[in-house]
């Protein structure tokens, strides 16, 4: 499943380079800069109809959308919101720039890295936070079993137990008899020295 959700973000990361870095001829000279977080949505409010603010609110929040559902997948269990939050701004912000610096008729716009990284969180709040742990729970084994390999003994009496655990039921165990240390008897020899002659009586 983690390679399918890379091939996901590669393809998808395709979509958001040719929906964000073509150059718009008809904006050159209109698209401005907006380094102030709120300006483009005040400016949607006021200016835009309606269908046309939620056009571009909607459009910039569905485009963050799917880094809330694969990067779940494909970034590890611990501070795993905080990583799709960190990776999704940077991503966007990037995007921004390029945009801003290469391409025609698009400007650098800090409120569509807040509604790009909005869109990918409420994604991951709904859908990827559950699509993340279901996978990251078949992935990995559980945590009792790791700790159990973690701090398993390797001395005589726990390769005894394991082995008898081992054996199957129909075969009986069989038990090492204590084996008999034989002490060898060391004899005695005879002292060797000048015997004393028996002395003859007179």
């Amino acid at each position: 499943m983690a390679v399918v959700a890379f091939l996901a973000l590669v393809a998808f990361s395709a979509v958001l380079a040719r929906l964000t870095l073509t150059p718009s001829p008809a904006s050159d000279g209109i698209a401005g800069s907006n380094l102030r977080p709120g300006a483009s949505l005040r400016q949607y409010a006021d200016s835009y109809s309606f269908p046309a603010a939620c056009k571009q609110v909607g459009g910039n929040l569905l485009l963050g959308a799917p880094f809330g559902l694969l990067l779940p997948v494909l970034v590890e269990r611990r501070m795993r919101m905080l990583r799709v939050l960190v990776v999704t701004a940077l991503v966007m912000v990037l995007v921004e720039l390029a945009q801003g610096a290469l391409v025609e008729g698009r400007a650098f716009d800090v409120d569509d890295v807040l509604l790009n990284t909005a869109g990918a969180m409420i994604a991951y709040a709904l859908i990827g936070r559950l699509i993340g742990r279901r996978y990251h729970t078949l992935a990995e084994p559980s945590k009792r079993t790791r700790m159990g390999i973690k701090f398993r003994g390797n001395g005589p009496l726990y390769r005894s137990r394991t082995q008898r655990s081992k054996t199957p039921a129909g075969q009986k165990k069989t038990q090492r008899k204590p084996q008999k240390t034989t002490q060898k008897r060391t004899q005695k020899k005879p002292r060797t020295g000048p015997q004393k002659r028996p002395q003859k009586k007179t």
